[in-house]
């Protein structure tokens, strides 16, 4: 039998709404801004589907944002007993375990991927990169990923760095170095923008990123604008539940929600912006993954004037995101360990990063000359099929619906209110809690199931 949950440490508290909402949109904000939104965009009617990304935000992303936070503030424990606290010798803990477990798995090839960008930093800081054309970055990506040892290496460095955030705690770890972190992010993604606009036609790219283009628009698109919303926010992956659980009761919940919601939703569409206003102005098409992040953008940005300085401040934009992220990731199991296994935190941390990093040394030589493969896939795009299209889709529709009808509207909105009397949005989260998000998160599953991504 599971051992009963430990009672949070008294300091396990965040100092400030500023830390954390500054975490929590590090958690929202990753490499998934940068390689997947701008085609995705591109693919779907471009401002057709950002106008409906912000819609779902709106409807979705914020009301399941809240539902999330005011479960964990309310228990003020990991996910899998944030659920079974409300509903006792109950099978919802398996809900919450969706959420711990999806973490798990989703960091074990994050930080493969993140451990590649930090090689390209150290590559931008020796200046290897100056110079390599597209077909040159190429290979150096095929040189890098396929190698029988050096996608190991990165992984456990990056591996390394999440631990050493994540081991100083909530405070002293998490929050500082996320008020150091995501301004930094910030500035970055702001210098590389007016850079951007002062190429040659790269207006006219961000003119036409923002501009409806209603013939591409199908229902494929409203899957993938849904999908977008849910998975950029860290939804289902106990990520809010377990930075919920450390809000104090007086924290307004739904100011916090909504600041979390625009500061993502800001960065991708500046993200956004800014890549396909860069491919515009060199007349190149809008495709997204490895080859955006590894190889198109970094041959685009050695063209410019101070080249080398862009590059490394690209590649250092990007490992804060990643790290940001991971942060998040490693904290939804670390606490789990901590109040469900009675682990002292420090151990937590390096018993599931060394669990993790073990999980992540597939993928990570999963571009070699000897791949492994699962599920017919390598076994990298494998995991990220399968936390995409069952794990993250069942977590949040299972939280949804225990919030919206186990646990209830009335007392998810007393946990709402007690930081927010003024609350005037009760009917229209408790209608996107119990019908909106179910159906639509379920129309996800659904899709991906059938293919339709």
């Amino acid at each position: 039998m599971a051992a009963a949950s430990a009672p949070q440490a008294a300091d396990e508290q965040w100092g400030s709404r500023v830390g954390f909402v500054l975490a929590s949109a590090g958690s929202a904000v990753g490499l998934g801004n940068i390689w997947r939104f701008p085609s995705v965009a591109a693919d779907n009617g471009g401002g057709a589907f950002v106008l409906l990304f912000l819609f779902v935000i709106l409807l979705v992303g914020a009301p399941a944002l809240m539902a999330e936070m005011a479960l964990g503030r309310h228990t003020r424990r990991n996910p899998v007993d944030a659920f079974a606290s409300l509903r006792p010798r109950s099978r919802w803990a398996l809900a919450g375990g969706l959420g711990v477990l999806a973490s798990f798995v989703i960091l074990s090839y994050y930080s493969v991927i993140a451990g590649w960008v930090l090689a390209y930093a150290l590559m931008a800081v020796r200046g290897d990169l100056v110079g390599q054309d597209a077909t040159a970055l190429g290979q150096t990506y095929a040189n890098l990923a396929g190698h029988p040892w050096r996608p190991v290496f990165w992984h456990a460095i990056f591996m390394a760095m999440t631990v050493a955030v994540v081991a100083g705690g909530v405070r002293r770890g998490i929050e500082r170095w996320a008020k150091i972190l995501m301004p930094a992010l910030v500035a970055l993604l702001v210098v590389l923008g007016v850079r951007t606009l002062t190429l040659d036609a790269a207006r006219e790219g961000a003119v036409w990123f923002f501009t409806p283009r209603w013939d591409l628009f199908t229902w494929s698109s409203v899957v993938r604008a849904t999908g977008q919303v849910f998975f950029s926010f860290s939804l289902g992956m106990g990520v809010m539940i377990t930075y919920g659980s450390y809000l104090g009761r007086a924290e307004d919940i739904p100011r916090s929600a909504a600041y979390v919601a625009a500061a993502d939703a800001a960065i991708a569409l500046l993200a956004g912006m800014i890549v396909i206003a860069t491919l515009f102005a060199f007349g190149l098409p809008v495709q997204g993954g490895p080859g955006l992040l590894f190889i198109t953008l970094p041959a685009l940005l050695g063209r410019m004037p101070l080249g080398a300085a862009l590059t490394l401040a690209f590649f250092a934009m990007v490992a804060m995101a990643a790290l940001t992220s991971a942060v998040a990731l490693l904290e939804v199991v670390a606490a789990f360990a901590v109040q469900r296994l009675g682990m002292a935190r420090r151990r937590a941390v390096v018993a599931a990063a060394v669990l993790i990093f073990g999980l992540g040394v597939p993928s990570a030589l999963s571009q070699g000359a000897r791949p492994v493969h699962l599920l017919g896939r390598d076994f990298l795009s494998a995991l990220d099929a399968v936390t995409s299209d069952l794990i993250l889709p069942l977590g949040g529709l299972s939280t949804a619906v225990f919030v919206g009808w186990v646990w209830g509207v009335e007392p998810a909105l007393r946990e709402l209110r007690a930081g927010s009397p003024r609350f005037r949005a009760a009917r229209v989260w408790a209608a996107s809690v119990r019908v909106v998000i179910p159906v639509t998160v379920a129309g996800v599953l659904a899709a991906g199931l059938a293919g339709v991504r």
